[in-house]
């Protein structure tokens, strides 16, 4: 089996803290998601996350116009510039401080960033600036009194302003203006949380965390900005008197004439307050105290949104500041808000919730609404085809991802309390969930709904859950109550209750073999017991442990069992026998850091680490465990050695991440970390606490892995981590790992052989090298009339790799019917050997169950799309055809009766003529007489 696995994606948790922004097409959102970047394409609904880390959390990002070069700043101040192109840092660059704004220019010639008082722009690397220097500082403002918290630049790249906590703005310039000098703004009671300006223009908007905005209008417009060193303004200036809040009209035409050195009149620029609005008088929430926390301006459109602490945004249109939209995501505040460059989405950023939102304000519709565990994962389990993936939460809610996508699609809130256990049935259409609450609740795939709860005679945490090969019988294990309860799925009775054990059960696990009803459970009181669940109180001499049971799983072919022990030992027993056949020991390898608070070595402390999860590799070969550490290891049971050690993360956010603490930490009076905080001067409630809300988290999370499983696709493994849900699959193409290669296989020769249309001989020495595109490109000139002929002749040896290909392909491929034929031409000619050899087959064939699964609901949603497309245009022909039928109808009656009347006329005129004639003939003849 091969172990290159590597990191690729991250479910679970979609937004940590620290600012959203857009590209520049507006279709994708980039989101800070702890110590990784994560992307969201709202268009093709997937999410992917760098293949980068650092060792802080991110706080702040920036991203070029161009949408190629991303910056972002991690809360101890290291400055990443990263390539959105080759997904790697370029450069790093240290400050050891915060940053609370970082803005590109819009020339991408320059980048600004705030850092305590100070600003600092930098030139951009890149074309645009003609300069690949990672990072070459050009200027420092200073000026204020306090720290810089946001910051935003002018159309034309020239002018930047910058709010401060000092409650004022000041307008800096990269170039010497003769008319220019460095305007402060100020007349606010709160700190500058957003500044802005309008369209191609200097006039600027500035809003306080007090909810006050204040509209700036300039005396002069950018094109009258005039190059050359600043002009001194006169020693004696007119003093020009207003009144901010009754007479505003009076100083709105204020322009002050100075003369430079020739004698030259220049209109010098100032800045007027034009008015003041008050976001308070918007929300009607007398009760409580919330403040301005985010904010963002849309400079073509001119709108402005605003969110609160309280969960509440408002929408308005500037100048006037007239209300457009208020409305309320949560009840949590709002931490991060962005508009996309077309201003029809705004994204919405929630740090508690780990909430991440994009609103169409237009339509009132959500274009993305996601949200992780509140309080944690804490378990997980795959559906068979290795399609979704469901996970409980200690906040009590049971979410199922789609593992193409990244994104979760349904959310169970049932439960009462946290969820301790998770599993799908072996057909995939109910998930079962146990929690503290005391129930397990099974929910139907199809209706996505809490169909039944199983509960117990008597009240009881349940800290595990697991199904039977069959699908029917339910097990669950007690947490206070130390008894094992069975339920029938179909019935949802309670079948029988196993008593035994002296101690909380830890872990319950059904014997993987289908033919088996055997059922292993360990416990606190130092014993694995093997039941048979089909007989009523029967159960097998207890098997005693080193320590405390942990963890348990079943080899593949259930002939042996595996018990993870609190000392941190791997124990494994035959079933029949029940005498130890192995024995792992892996403390070693579980190395633990020291905590802040830890009045311990991490020495000592690791003595205390243990393997709290366990599961096996689909041959039964080797072993995934993970625990109380930072270490995911994989063990080969037979030789009982460690053949691969994954470090989850490097985020020094998280406590016990290091051996020592830092020396810059200790004091004399001991760990900073355990000195009280006194935030904005305000003092704590009580003496020695670090926290004024007593409620509230304010320790530091350790990294534990509470949960892994392998994908029944054999190309993946997940595992439940502090920090969400982390997927590791292989990557193979980026490692060189030939197959029985001989010194005469190259590509050449390969495709040599292609144009002599040898087929087979192409085909197996493509497998050989094991190149994916020279695979590909062998595989597809093969004429769709040989693909028997060549299944018949493929040596055996090659029908995994032949099978494996197919079903990695189908994931993309576009040739569907062409992989299809292969797949029924393989299972035709070779159906007995891959159900002799199932278990190695099993990984594969899921792989391709889901790929050809997935193929078919697109294929599904796009038929059915054109199907309900078609029908709409006939009904829409039929409906034009039905009104032209009836105005021809209705044309042909006024014609007909038009023609009547003309017939009617034409006979009296014709009768009158005749009349008239009669009347001639008779005066004639009687005349002649």
């Amino acid at each position: 089996m091969k172990f290159s696995f590597q990191f690729s994606n991250l479910y679970g948790t979609v937004y940590r803290n620290g600012d959203l922004i857009f590209t520049p097409d507006g279709n994708t959102v980039i989101s800070p998601v702890g110590n990784k970047i994560s992307l969201f394409h709202l268009k093709n609904h997937k999410s992917e996350t760098l293949p980068i880390e650092s060792r802080y959390n991110y706080t702040t990002i920036a991203l070029s116009p161009n949408g190629v070069t991303l910056i972002a700043v991690t809360e101890d101040g290291e400055i990443h510039l990263i390539s959105l192109i080759s997904r790697t840092v370029l450069h790093r660059l240290r400050t050891n401080r915060e940053i609370l704004s970082i803005k590109f220019s819009p020339d991408s010639k320059h980048f600004a960033l705030t850092k305590e008082d100070n600003v600092f722009v930098y030139k951009s690397p890149g074309p645009y600036s003609n300069d690949y220097s990672p990072f070459v500082m050009e200027k420092i403002l200073k000026g204020a009194y306090d720290d810089t918290t946001c910051l935003t630049w002018s159309d034309c790249s020239r002018i930047l302003a910058v709010g401060a906590k000092d409650m004022t703005v000041r307008i800096y310039s990269l170039d010497k203006f003769k008319n220019f000098s460095v305007c402060s703004l100020g007349g606010m009671t709160d700190p500058v949380v957003g500044v802005f300006f309008e369209s191609n223009s200097l006039d600027c908007y500035s809003i306080s965390g007090g909810g006050q905005i204040s509209v700036w209008e300039s005396s002069i417009d950018v094109e009258s900005l005039e190059l050359g060193d600043p002009v001194k303004p006169p020693k004696k200036r007119k003093k020009v008197e207003e009144d901010e809040e009754d007479d505003l009209e009076e100083n709105k035409d204020v322009e002050v004439l100075e003369s430079d050195e020739k004698g030259n009149e220049v209109s010098r620029l100032i800045y007027t307050r034009s008015a003041r609005h008050f976001l308070r008088n918007h929300i009607e929430d007398g009760k409580s105290r919330f403040s301005l926390t985010a904010t963002d301006f849309h400079q073509k459109t001119k709108i402005l949104v605003t969110g609160f602490s309280n969960g509440i945004f408002l929408l308005l249109s500037m100048p006037d500041a007239s209300l457009i939209h208020s409305l309320a995501i949560s009840e949590q505040s709002i931490k991060s808000i962005r508009f996309n460059a077309s201003g029809d989405w705004i994204a919405f950023g929630c740090p508690q919730l780990g909430q991440l939102l994009v609103w169409e304000w237009q339509s009132e519709t959500y274009v993305l609404k996601q949200q992780g565990h509140a309080n944690g994962m804490t378990s997980l389990s795959y559906s068979p085809d290795g399609s979704l993936v469901a996970t409980g939460g200690a906040d009590a809610k049971v979410k199922l991802w789609n593992t193409s996508s990244g994104f979760c699609f349904i959310t169970f809130h049932e439960h009462e309390s946290s969820v301790t256990g998770i599993c799908f049935t072996p057909n995939g259409k109910v998930v079962l969930s146990s929690s503290l609450d005391g129930t397990v609740r099974a929910f139907d795939l199809a209706r996505y709904r809490n169909f039944k709860t199983f509960t117990t005679p008597r009240p009881v945490q349940l800290s595990c859950v697991r199904v039977d090969s069959s699908g029917d019988l339910i097990v669950a294990g007690g947490q206070d109550v130390f008894e094992i309860y069975l339920w029938s799925l179909t019935t949802g009775r309670l079948v029988d209750v196993l008593a035994g054990h002296e101690g909380p059960v830890s872990a319950v696990s059904f014997s993987s073999n289908p033919t088996s009803s055997q059922l292993a459970s360990v416990s606190w009181d130092k014993t694995l017991k093997i039941w048979d669940a089909l007989e009523n109180n029967s159960s097998r001499e207890a098997v005693q442990l080193v320590s405390e049971g942990i963890g348990v799983c079943w080899r593949p072919d259930g002939l042996a069992v595996s018990v993870s022990t609190l000392t941190g030992q791997i124990l494994t027993f035959d079933v029949k026998s029940s005498a130890q056949i192995g024995t792992i020991s892996g403390k070693n390898d579980l190395k633990m850091g020291k905590g802040e608070s830890d009045k311990i070595s991490s020495k000592k402390k690791s003595e205390t680490a243990h393997f709290s999860s366990l599961c096996y590799s689909a041959d039964g070969s080797c072993i995934l465990a993970g625990g109380t550490s930072k270490f995911i290891c994989i063990y080969n049971v037979l030789e009982q050695i460690l053949l691969k050690k994954f470090e989850i993360t490097q985020n020094r956010s998280f406590d016990c991440m290091d051996e020592t603490i830092n020396r810059r930490k200790m004091t004399e009076f001991g760990n900073m970390a355990l000195v009280e905080d006194r935030e904005d001067g305000h003092a704590l409630k009580l003496p020695g606490t670090k926290a004024r809300d007593m409620s509230s988290r304010s320790i530091k999370l350790e990294v534990r892995v509470s949960g892994l499983r392998f994908s029944p696709t054999g190309r993946s493994f997940s595992a439940v981590t502090s920090e969400g849900l982390l997927v590791y699959s292989l990557d193979r193409h980026l490692v060189f790992d030939p197959f029985l290669l001989e010194t005469k296989i190259t590509p050449v020769s390969i495709r040599k052989d292609i144009q002599r249309k040898e087929f087979g001989k192409s085909l197996v020495a493509a497998f050989k090298l094991n190149e994916k595109s020279l695979i590909r490109e062998v595989f597809e000139q093969i004429p769709v009339s040989d693909v028997s002929l060549l299944v018949t002749e493929m040596p055996i040896l090659f029908i995994t790799q032949l099978l494996n290909y197919i079903g990695e392909e189908m994931e993309e491929t576009k040739h569907l019917e062409f992989y299809l034929k292969w797949c029924q031409s393989i299972l035709l000619q070779h159906g007995s050997y891959i159900k002799d050899n199932s278990n190695e087959f099993m990984p594969i064939l899921n792989l391709m169950v889901k790929n050809i699964s997935q193929k078919s609901n697109n294929l599904g949603q796009v038929c059915d799309h054109n199907k309900f497309t078609i029908k709409y245009l006939l009904r829409v022909g039929e409906k034009k055809d039905s009104e032209e039928e009836e105005k021809p109808e209705e044309e042909d009656a006024v014609e007909e009766v038009e023609d009547e009347e003309e017939d009617v006329d034409m006979e009296g005129l014709t009768s009158k003529w005749s009349d008239d004639d009669d009347d001639n003939n008779e005066s004639e003849d009687e005349d002649s007489n």
